[in-house]
């Protein structure tokens, strides 16, 4: 990226706003550029409820154009752009009355059902929804209390790993041209004299090397970090961004009785219980968040909180033995208007584009969902006129490992019966890979040990870790337990027990040594221990605290005036 040719355009960000803008630019044929301080998607984007949704609280709005363009983008992710990575899941609406609730939500939800048809295609990418008694609400979620409804509405959206969505992104934005680094701050903006931001001096953590980057058009997608990143443009202008803490549980799918998921409303959020891959998924808080957003936690009271309103609707409670994870993320908040000295921005209700000096763009706000909508928006701002003999095709391009998909599937049951896989096992190679498995399978042939399960883990491939080290640009054993698998909750030792194996297949890959090996997996027991230290702990302060205990294997560069900015 630093090279003499400089960039057309740099992107600030790994998350998925980030990564959809580097996929966008590079494939309008942009030399392209990405950089993330930590690790991909290690920010919000690993932290989400795992949706990919419409939004049925826009329609109490009556947003009906914000609604249909996320379930446009929904549709689209899951038919066309990434079918391997987002499933359909189904939802029950539980209703406590038989007349007034069951028209007034039904209405609404066909509505739903109608501006998710309303996108040009010629078969629908989910089935209606249907109304159920009490008793076939009781088929679909057996340990739904009984006196909790009477009856329900059985509704469809989808589910992703969000992480994994990410790491696609960002493989086929480089399979395009884009030039992805991890662990790379931006720590300066460059000017020219006239005050045009014209690049980036940026620093590996690893090395501690700086070095400079040349762009055309630099785009912050920083989220939570949004206002870090703009002050380093030197100027008063950009977007008000606020942080809130969402947290979420993570429990066995034996633990609760169900073939579907759960919507409920509380006194001051929506609460999910999300059916996700082996597990369940409970989960949102809406708290105001104003500490370092680097490592927000779960607390005793977020997750008291969280149970109390599950077990209301549950036959049989959930107790804290019961939750094998825990995780908190951050949601960016956009506040209204923009500072003084923005020269321009374009606005929607979930996100804005926005210029706080020239040379640099700013998109912040909106979903998961719509990441595609955004990276258009954002640089169709950065290249203003030029974008109207430059469009955004992204909605025509599929992700890594959705082009032959079928005929990878149906494969299936012959790759199982080589390797001794379950079935099971095929789904989820299919699921986080898709036809990229075809790499996998490159490696299992020249090393065969790779084909089998962790011992302590056994959900994953040793392959799959192999992949993640040769492949997806893993530094550290925490990114393979966070970001690259999901170890960190979905086992109850937070992946421990397997982090022997794992150090030693990346360390096999990457050229450990053993004390680098022991150093690694130290550093990952620390993290898993001042987590739990902070699920205990009963205030804010005090589990930020107790996380803090934990010290980050490549810290972040304070900078001058401004808390760390990814």
């Amino acid at each position: 990226m630093s090279d003499e040719n400089g960039l057309d355009v740099l992107v600030i960000g790994g998350g998925v706003t980030g990564a959809g803008v580097a996929l966008d630019a590079a494939t309008r044929g942009l030399r392209t550029g990405i950089v993330e301080a930590q690790d991909w998607a290690s920010g919000t984007s690993s932290r989400s409820s795992k949706l990919v949704h419409g939004g049925l609280r826009y329609l109490q709005m009556l947003d009906f154009r914000l609604v249909h363009e996320a379930l446009t983008e929904r549709d689209l992710l899951v038919t066309e752009l990434a079918p391997h990575l987002v499933e359909p899941v189904s939802f029950l609406y539980p209703l406590e009355n038989r007349v007034w609730e069951r028209a007034y939500v039904g209405a609404g939800v066909a509505l739903y059902d109608t501006l998710a048809s309303v996108n040009g295609r010629r078969r629908r990418a989910m089935p209606i929804h249907r109304h159920l008694t009490r008793a076939g609400m009781a088929k679909k979620f057996p340990d739904l209390r009984h006196d909790a409804a009477i009856g329900a509405i059985r509704y469809w959206d989808a589910a992703v790993d969000d992480a994994r969505l990410v790491l696609t992104l960002v493989r086929t934005a480089a399979q395009y041209g884009a030039m992805a680094a991890n662990r790379t701050q931006v720590v300066e903006l460059t000017h020219s004299p006239a005050g045009t931001v014209t690049g980036a001096v940026v620093e590996d953590l690893e090395s501690g090397e700086r070095h400079t980057i040349k762009a055309k058009r630099v785009i912050n997608a920083t989220g939570v970090w949004t206002e870090q990143t703009e002050a380093l443009a030197e100027g008063e202008g950009g977007l008000r961004v606020l942080a809130s803490k969402g947290v979420h549980l993570v429990v066995p799918r034996e633990k609760i009785r169900g073939d579907v998921g759960l919507i409920l409303q509380t006194e001051k959020s929506v609460l999910f219980v999300i059916p996700w891959s082996r597990y369940w998924i409970i989960g949102t808080t809406d708290t105001p968040f104003e500490h370092d957003p680097t490592h927000p936690v779960a607390t005793a009271q977020d997750i008291d909180y969280i149970l109390e309103h599950a077990n209301a609707v549950l036959a049989d409670p959930l107790t804290r033995d019961d939750i094998i994870g825990t995780y908190a993320g951050l949601r960016p908040l956009l506040q209204p208007g923009t500072k003084e000295g923005t020269s321009s921005a374009k606005v929607s209700r979930e996100h804005t584009v926005a210029s706080p000096a020239p040379g640099l763009t700013v998109v912040a706000g909106g979903k998961l969902t719509t990441y595609r909508v955004m990276a258009k928006d954002a640089v169709d701002f950065a290249l203003g006129p030029r974008a109207t003999a430059l469009p955004s095709i992204t909605d025509r391009i599929p992700l890594w490992g959705a082009e032959g998909l079928r005929a990878v599937k149906r494969r299936g049951r012959a790759l199982a019966e080589k390797y001794g896989w379950t079935r099971a096992m095929f789904d989820h190679l299919i699921h986080r890979y898709g036809s990229g498995i075809a790499e996998l399978l490159e490696a299992i042939e020249a090393q065969p040990d790779l084909a089998r399960p962790l011992e302590h883990a056994s959900a994953y491939l040793r392959a799959e870790i192999h992949f993640a080290a040769t492949h997806e640009q893993v530094i550290h054993l925490e990114d393979v337990m966070l970001h690259r698998t999901r170890l960190v909750y979905e086992v109850a030792d937070a992946g421990v027990a397997a982090a022997d194996e794992i150090a030693q297949i990346v360390g096999d890959v990457l050229g450990w040594s053993d004390e680098h090996r022991e150093r690694e997996i130290a550093s990952y027991r620390a993290r898993v221990e001042a987590d739990a230290a902070a699920a205990a702990a009963q205030s804010e302060p005090a589990a930020i605290e107790a996380r803090a205990a934990a010290k980050d294997i490549a810290p972040m560069v304070p900078l001058t005036g401004a808390d760390p900015a990814p």
